[in-house]
Parts: C-alpha cells; structure tokens; sequence
C-alpha cells in the first residue's frame, strides 16, 4: 500500500475531528436527587421498577445497595489505567428459597468518572506496521489529538448477588457486565472494548475484611433508633477481580474499524483470564431494607419506594 502524503494525512485526520466533535455533543442526563439522612447514598436505588414494587415482604423483600471507591485501577492486556470514582448501585429482592434477584436502575448499575489513557492514542495504537495507522501516528506528534480517555458502562443488568460475601473475603460479591467506552475523534464514538453481546463481566471481591456498621431511620431518612428502615455499612475493603477475560476492541476509527488492528496489537487484547485485573480502593458499601417487612405484608415494595420518595429533598 503506498504512504500516505501529508497532505492526505491532514485532511483525514481534520475529516475526523470535524465527526468527533460532532458525535461528542451528547444528551444531558438529569441529576441524582438529593436525599435525606441515611437514605443520602442511594441516589439511583431503582426503587420503582416492577420487580422492587411486587416484593411483597415475605416471599419477596426489597432492598437497595450501593458500593462506591474515589479510585482504583484496571489492567487490561498490557495497559494499565488509573480509575477514578466508581459508583455501583442496585436493587435487590431476596428470595425466601434463599436466592435473590437484582434489578438495575434505568441509567444503569454502574457510573464510572472518566480515566486517561496513559499515552493517549501514541501509546494505544503507535509505532504501527499499518500504513494508515503510521500516518496518523506521525500526525499525532505533539498534537492534542493524542489524547484518549476510557469510560467503564454497565451493559446488561447485574446478577449472582451474594450479601453475605460482602462481608467477607475471596468470595465473588456480584457478577458486574460491562464495556469499556474509548473516546478520542480519531476512534469515532463506537469504539468499545466489550460489547453486549460479548462483555468484561467483572465479579469482585474483598481483599480483607470491611468494617461492619449498622444504623436506623425513619422511612424519610431521619436517624432514629426505633425507626422502621435500617442500614448496614460495609467501608475500608480494598475489592479486587483478576480472572476477568478481555475480548478485542472494536468500533475504532470512524466508527467502522479502521483502526482495531491497531489498538489490539499495541494493547494485547483479546487478553485471556488471568492477565487482567480490577482493583477498587477503600470501598464503602451500604445495604438498606426494611427492618420487618412482614409487617406490611404484601406491600413491602410499596412502602419502601414511598419512604425513599419521602426522603428525595
């Protein structure tokens, strides 16, 4: 294939800029509400999804929890990238056969900030034997193209919840699918490694052991010792995944692939189980219910989104 001009370079690499601002402008979401007391942490509880509502407090009981870290990392392949806030938040409805289902909000489970991509796209896709790729990377070259940040996205609904290994160490807590979202204007918008249908899915654990602490509230959040609603706190466990695989990147370039090659050869993706993992600092971890849902039996879900509406300021 002949090299291309420089000329050719620029104008493909303007053509590309000129789309990734355009796809970059997104729709603005709505913001978490503000809640009171106890309730604060569980801003995204899917307290009003069918599955919560029909928990009836005895065969069924709902409840919410969210685990947030301030930061952490990923391995994935042979890159490394420092993480930021994370913030996972579900429904739960136990079972009394002992199992439970998970609901997820309609945002999803997960909201993730944004990392940067050490390197950016010179470390993610150059030096190149692609001579396509070898003209951008040239192009590159002290450029503010270079820069490439990564988005962790839920991409299916949470499952194998296990509550009581929140509480202890080297067992999985949940089962987490999700994708990890590239963005740059050179890799287009749909550049993803995982997908759907074939997603990271992540199954955390703790390291050691959390502290434990439990508090009670009334149903609008107020602390109150003989309140109807209760809290348990799990905080300062380092949680950890390292047997996740990582399938290849696709979607990079122009939104059609142009450059998967590329980023897969630099980034050693596909990556087998046991060359990647997930690390997550200092977790804090709340589960919230009501203290006897038999008591209002069959409405348990019912009463515990009107408290977690009561509590929305």
């Amino acid at each position: 294939m002949p090299s291309l001009s420089t000329r050719t370079r620029l104008a493909a690499v303007s053509a590309l800029t000129a789309l990734g601002a355009l796809v970059s402008l997104g729709t603005a979401t709505a913001a978490d509400p503000a809640l009171n007391g106890e309730w604060a942490p569980f801003t995204r509880c899917p307290v009003d999804a069918p599955a919560m509502l029909a928990a009836d407090g005895v065969d069924r009981t709902p409840q919410c929890v969210v685990s947030t870290s301030a930061k952490g990392s990923i391995k994935l392949g042979r890159t490394t990238v420092v993480t930021g806030r994370t913030n996972l938040q579900l429904g739960v409805v136990q079972n009394a056969d002992g199992t439970s289902s998970v609901v997820a909000p309609p945002s999803g489970a997960l909201v993730a900030d944004s990392a940067t991509v050490p390197g950016g796209l010179l470390g993610l896709m150059c030096p190149s034997d692609i001579p396509v790729i070898t003209g951008i990377c040239r192009t590159l070259e002290n450029s503010d193209l270079n820069r490439i940040t990564a988005t962790m996205e839920s991409v299916g609904a949470p499952y194998a919840f296990d509550q009581t290994a929140g509480v202890l160490t080297d067992l999985p807590i949940v089962a987490l699918p999700v994708r990890i979202h590239l963005e740059n204007p050179l890799l287009g918008d749909k550049c993803y490694i995982g997908s759907a249908a074939q997603p990271i899915v992540l199954r955390p654990k703790n390291l050691n052991y959390p502290e434990f602490g439990m508090s009670f509230f009334q149903g609008d959040g107020t602390p109150d010792e003989a309140g109807e609603m209760s809290r348990i706190n799990l905080t300062g466990a380092t949680q950890n995944d390292s047997a996740f695989a990582v399938p290849g990147a696709t979607g990079c370039g122009l939104n059609v692939g142009l450059i998967n090659a590329a980023v897969n050869a630099k980034t050693g993706l596909p990556s087998a189980a046991g060359n990647n993992s997930l690390t997550l600092d200092d977790t804090r971890t709340h589960l919230t219910g009501l203290n006897a849902p038999g008591t209002v039996v069959p409405d348990a879900g019912r009463v515990l989104a009107e408290n977690w509406h009561s509590a929305v300021r």
